[in-house]
């Protein structure tokens, strides 16, 4: 599960134009400010939607495959993308799944009808897309996977994502660090929530955080009260609030309901410790370390209310920007920039990988990090 480290390479050519150190353009905070909406914002079904627009400069036809519109950072996902890609002079079609498996089969597949000249996807399931994959290296159309890497597939071109394994390192690192487990004589109690088996992600989260935490589990430091400690045992289909609500729930009643305090909870990212902050209304203890991902608006109004400690913040307009160059690349027949090749084997090889590099917002720098930055607007989190 570990991999080395490769930060202090991560996106240095773009350090100096944005707070977060990710990305490569220098205007990428104005480009798509705006673009921030929650999850809500949208009402129209999600399997029949689809934006397709044009510049007029006829530089090509992307297709671009999004997993769903229930979770906040894939609406901002695809308009920042769609934004980026019409900026450059795309043909853009756009379209969201609906979290089902067979919806974004279909769409793809008509995408590529469609005249799409290069795929971007962010599956559902990594390993759900064999069959559309396949028709399209038949049809020579070259697919970049998005934040989550497409499995055993030699169709895949390249991948953009954030260097995930470091999401989960500096999750166990902030949970060390505020229960100060060097020092501080312990046990702590902690429970763990990380996220879709499906998800190749997942494992990159839970791996870095566990790889931090588990050696003051194993010392008895940190105490899992139910005894899930287990990727199979934590995971959240589909990275559903209410299931990890109802689990957390559970949770409280068999082990914290006598006043037994709880210390600190993993989880991989807003949408679960959404579900673990909404279980912990009726919790009459101190409240616990609660760590996340996304910076969902609903969190970060927690992270400002003091619900919840961290989150992981991922700008998604660096992303976008950073697979709009690789779309660039690919359709003037050159090679995209990537910074590892060695760490993402999707089952048929290493698939050429840029990495971004993640930043923590917590109550101390969110003001910085999303307000100053654009990300956010003040009213947006009030």
């Amino acid at each position: 599960m570990k991999k080395k480290m490769i930060s202090a390479l991560l996106c240095t050519a773009m350090a100096l134009s944005m707070l977060t150190a990710c990305g490569s353009n220098p205007e990428a905070s104005s480009g798509s400010s705006g673009d921030s909406k929650p999850a809500s914002a949208s009402a129209e079904s999600e399997s029949s939607s689809s934006s397709a627009s044009s510049t007029g400069e006829g530089k090509g036809r992307v297709g671009v495959a999004m997993p769903t519109k229930d979770l906040q950072r894939w609406n901002q996902d695809g308009e920042n993308m769609k934004s980026e890609l019409e900026k450059a002079g795309y043909t853009v079609d756009l379209q969201y799944a609906n979290n089902d498996i067979g919806t974004q089969v279909s769409q793809i597949e008509t995408l590529i009808s469609n005249g799409a000249e290069v795929l971007v996807i962010a599956s559902i399931d990594g390993e759900s897309l064999g069959d559309p994959l396949s028709k399209a290296k038949e049809a020579g159309i070259p697919v970049i996977a998005y934040d989550r890497l497409l499995m055993n597939s030699d169709a895949v071109t390249y991948y953009a994502t954030f260097d995930n394994y470091m999401v989960g390192t500096k999750q166990g690192e902030y949970i060390r660090d505020q229960l100060d487990l060097d020092n501080a004589a312990g046990p702590f109690n902690m429970e763990i929530f990380t996220g879709d088996p499906g998800d190749n992600n997942a494992n990159f989260f839970y791996g870095g955080a566990m790889d931090v935490l588990k050696p003051y589990i194993e010392a008895g430091k940190l105490v899992v009260k139910s005894g899930s400690v287990d990727f199979a045992d934590v995971a959240t289909a589909a990275w559903s609030t209410e299931t990890a609500q109802s689990r957390m729930d559970a949770i409280i009643a068999s082990n914290y309901a006598d006043g037994t305090k709880l210390d600190a909870v993993l989880c991989s990212n807003d949408s679960t410790a959404l579900g673990v902050e909404n279980a912990l209304s009726a919790y009459t203890g101190e409240w616990p370390i609660i760590t996340g991902q996304d910076c969902d608006m609903a969190n970060v109004k927690n992270i400002v209310a003091g619900k919840q400690s961290m989150s992981i913040f991922k700008d998604t307009r660096l992303l976008a920007q950073q697979t709009v160059k690789m779309v660039d690349a690919i359709l003037s027949g050159q090679e995209a920039e990537v910074n590892d090749t060695e760490s993402y084997d999707n089952g048929t090889g290493v698939i050429p990988t840029y990495l971004c590099e993640p930043q923590y917002v917590d109550s101390g720098n969110y003001q910085e990090m999303l307000i100053d930055s654009g990300y956010y607007t003040a009213d947006q989190i009030s």
